[in-house]
């Protein structure tokens, strides 16, 4: 082989690594929002820092995966009995800079901790829709 030969292979082999991974990125992406009851929705982890993903409503609970992830197991998985709906409100002035456009934030409080997500309206109306048609716990009755 000459001089190039082996550069242009690694350069080759790197370059295949990458579109591969973009290949892979966009197959979970797809297989997580072709279910039903996937929103996108970013969450707030510590830090007050922001990580985008994508809820899922399952039969009883929700969850959550992180959008730069190759992992099919949810990052965070919350039961649809411990959830509280708290509120929502419009993002704050360095929340703006955090969060995608035109979303609200959705305070839920799950086995007494507080957490965040941002979502589009139309997500939050689904969460709540979906939050308020679930059993309640003890009672075999639907609220």
């Amino acid at each position: 082989m000459n001089e190039l030969g082996i550069p242009f292979i690694v350069l080759a082999a790197i370059f295949l690594l990458v579109i591969m991974a973009l290949c892979l990125f966009g197959v979970r992406r797809f297989q997580l929002r072709r279910a039903l009851g996937t929103v996108d929705a970013s969450i707030r982890v510590r830090g007050n820092r922001w990580q985008m993903g994508v809820c899922r409503y399952q039969e009883s609970d929700l969850e959550w995966f992180r959008l730069l992830s190759l992992s099919p197991i949810p990052r965070r998985r919350m039961v649809r009995s411990a959830i509280e709906l708290v509120g929502r409100r419009q993002p704050t002035e360095t929340e703006l800079t955090r969060v995608p456009p035109d979303t609200v934030i959705v305070t839920l409080s799950y086995k007494g901790e507080e957490v965040l997500l941002a979502m589009k309206f139309g997500a939050y109306a689904g969460l709540s829709s979906w939050l308020e048609a679930g059993p309640v716990v003890g009672i075999g009755t639907w609220r």
